[in-house]
């Protein structure tokens, strides 16, 4: 819980870091990129599920 905790005050200082210089908010758009990363977290438990399945 407190990666998820650290993630989210670090992502929040970097959007106000970013708007304070008038910089655009270095995110894919909010829905695409949840996908994003919810697609890398499921390849990632796909890939262990494969080795553990077929190759041990």
């Amino acid at each position: 819980m407190n990666e998820v905790i650290l993630a989210l005050l670090a992502g929040f200082i970097v959007g106000v870091l970013f708007s304070a210089i008038k910089l655009p908010i270095p995110a894919p758009p909010v829905l695409s990129g949840v996908m994003g990363v919810v697609g890398v977290y499921l390849g990632g438990i796909a890939y262990q599920w494969i080795i553990e399945k077929f190759f041990s």
